[in-house]
């Protein structure tokens, strides 16, 4: 997995949309006086901070596979402790009461393999609580993948192309329902309106487009932006009041 599939500063223009499914999540999560709660795939941290204040006296852990990320996240000079760690590899040295995982498993090929692992990691009445976009058809992810085959980009780019990262609703609580596990999978269609010149382009600018253009030169970076701009104003026209960009995603809470 990339080690920075994130653009901090990029990521953070939307950060109030990216922000609400987490405490939608997190909301669900029944857990009253947990002693080790984690954020997997902590990101820049500023929502990690948010898991201490619901649970105060908690050890609070975040960790993610950005370099950059994490440098923000201990910037905060949070109580949680921040470290660089990859989610296929992470393992506690001890059970963990709440592990809280945001969006990242998309970029997970072996994520269910992982999530069984998270669930054998929790203590007794243990949470996992995840949620991943579910918006691959939509016509942002669609755009990003025609173009991508395109004869002008296939050369460069025909290998990057995720066409289905994750699971439905109905694998996901397949899979977690084990030895008792109870389960709860919903899904949320959030339609944002999203204000500025070109603001699709800026939103998968900040996740979905950066393994594309880690693999392109300045110059083509550029182009295939350019490209995809036209591609991606043409799917979401801009109206008056902004421009309407719907968002699947899919939520799964589990307890031990």
């Amino acid at each position: 997995m990339s080690r920075d599939i994130w653009d901090p500063v990029t990521y953070a223009v939307f950060a109030d949309e990216r922000s609400r499914p987490f405490v939608e999540l997190v909301s669900r999560v029944g857990a009253i006086d947990p002693d080790y709660v984690v954020d997997a795939g902590c990101g820049s941290g500023e929502l990690t901070v948010e898991l201490g204040h619901r649970w105060p006296d908690a050890t609070i852990e975040g960790f993610d596979t950005s370099p950059a990320m994490i440098t923000k996240a201990r910037a905060l000079g949070a109580k949680a402790r921040f470290a660089v760690a990859d989610v296929t590899t992470w393992r506690p040295d001890r059970p963990v009461d709440v592990i809280i995982s945001n969006a990242v498993l998309q970029w997970v090929p072996e994520h269910r393999a992982v999530l069984e692992h998270w669930m054998e990691d929790l203590a007794p009445g243990g949470w996992l609580a995840f949620q991943v976009p579910g918006n691959f058809e939509a016509p942002s992810h669609v755009a990003i993948r025609e173009l991508c085959a395109s004869r002008t980009w296939s050369d460069k780019l025909s290998d990057v192309v995720r066409i289905h990262p994750v699971a439905d609703t109905l694998e996901y609580v397949d899979l977690l329902n084990q030895g008792g596990s109870q389960v709860d999978a919903w899904e949320t269609t959030y339609v944002h309106v999203l204000q500025g010149e070109d603001p699709v382009l800026k939103w998968v600018s900040g996740t979905a487009l950066r393994p594309i253009l880690d693999r392109l030169g300045p110059e083509d970076q550029r182009r295939f932006k350019q490209d995809l701009g036209r591609l991606l104003a043409e799917a979401y026209p801009a109206k008056s009041y902004g421009t309407l960009f719907p968002f699947r995603r899919i939520f799964v809470v589990a307890q031990k």
